[in-house]
């Protein structure tokens, strides 16, 4: 179940990107080709100030996507200057509260997503006319990842840290 719940906001993910990236190019042919092929040919300019809105809303869900895989998969910095050499139920206490903590700061995200969500459902963007709720509605979803990874890890065991400061024991390259 586990797999599913994090391949599911993997392949958005995946799609976002490709969406993205292919915004970008689209953004770029227009820009540089095809306003050059109009205004040589004299003929009326054509319209992409879409390619903006479609880059803000991909890249709007991204980053809160990504933000919530990147708790399921560790990706995000730790630093482990003090918590090593403490008691390991100390270092466990410390690990839950750390991702409760980061939780909180989900459950903001989700609360605040879905605030402005509402406050701008009546709202729609000026090229595409989409409505902005869907905009703001990203930090929502993405708050509500943070939540679900984010308690998941805090409940699984601790992972192993490196032993580099474990007395006897040399580190990768180290003589």
């Amino acid at each position: 179940m586990w797999d599913v719940v994090l391949l599911v906001p993997k392949i958005v993910l995946t799609g976002l990107l490709i969406l993205a990236i292919g915004d970008m190019v689209a953004g770029v042919f227009l820009r540089y080709v095809v306003v050059a092929i109009t205004d040589r040919l004299d003929l009326d300019p054509i319209n992409f100030f879409w390619v903006e809105e479609v880059g803000e809303y991909s890249l709007a869900w991204l980053t809160m996507i990504g933000a919530g895989i990147g708790i399921a998969e560790r990706a995000h910095f730790t630093l482990h200057v003090l918590t090593h050499h403490l008691p390991l139920i100390a270092q466990r206490a410390i690990h839950v509260a750390t991702h409760l903590l980061v939780a909180g700061f989900g459950a903001l995200a989700l609360w605040y997503g879905i605030q402005l969500a509402i406050v701008n459902s009546l709202l729609t963007s000026p090229a595409l006319e989409i409505n902005l709720a869907w905009l703001y509605a990203a930090p929502a979803v993405g708050g509500a990842l943070i939540i679900l990874y984010s308690l998941a890890m805090a409940f699984e065991p601790m992972p192993q840290t490196d032993s580099l400061h474990e007395p006897g024991i040399a580190a990768a390259g180290d003589d």
